[in-house]
């Protein structure tokens, strides 16, 4: 998939959703502290979207759920296996992570993904104007974390630490 097709599916998405999101394009960042700087924002301003496999008791392979975390803070894996309801969660690869989802570590988003999975959101985003990957390299969507939330009946929860 081309970087236009990448964020192509995302503005669809988002417009079939009826979310409001504004894309900036800015020169490639090599870290999320980098992104934040070249948006003129903070770190927590920009939220990572985190493609999580979950191992379930019955042993079903290849459960997987998004968890979107503040860039200045870390997923709780104790919490959000609490929330989640199991004893195991992991990262894939960035490889299963962009057969999944369509998209690369960086630009990997709930809107257009290649599967709809269900969505944590940790409770330090409600309220807030966030920016989160696009779909492309190169580009940040930014949108209101309440709306996204509501679009995809997301969990909140606290999950970071």
């Amino acid at each position: 998939m081309t970087q236009a097709e990448g964020r192509a599916r995302v503005e669809a998405d988002a417009a079939a959703r009826g979310l409001d999101v504004e894309f900036v394009e800015r020169p490639a960042a090599d870290s999320l502290e980098q992104a934040a700087v070249l948006l003129g924002l903070s770190a927590q301003d920009i939220v990572k979207t985190l493609v999580v496999r979950r191992h379930t008791p019955d042993g079903t392979p290849n459960q997987y759920l998004f968890a979107l975390i503040p860039g200045d803070r870390q997923i709780s894996w104790a919490k959000l296996r609490a929330v989640v309801g199991v004893n195991k969660l992991s990262l894939p690869s960035p490889e299963l992570a962009l057969d999944a989802t369509g998209y690369e570590r960086g630009t990997i988003t709930p809107l257009g993904s290649a599967s709809p999975w269900p969505i944590y959101a940790d409770q330090a985003i409600v309220g807030t104007r966030i920016a989160m990957g696009a779909g492309a390299h190169g580009y940040s969507a930014f949108v209101d974390a309440d709306a996204l939330i509501a679009a995809f009946d997301a969990t909140v929860a606290d999950i970071s630490s």
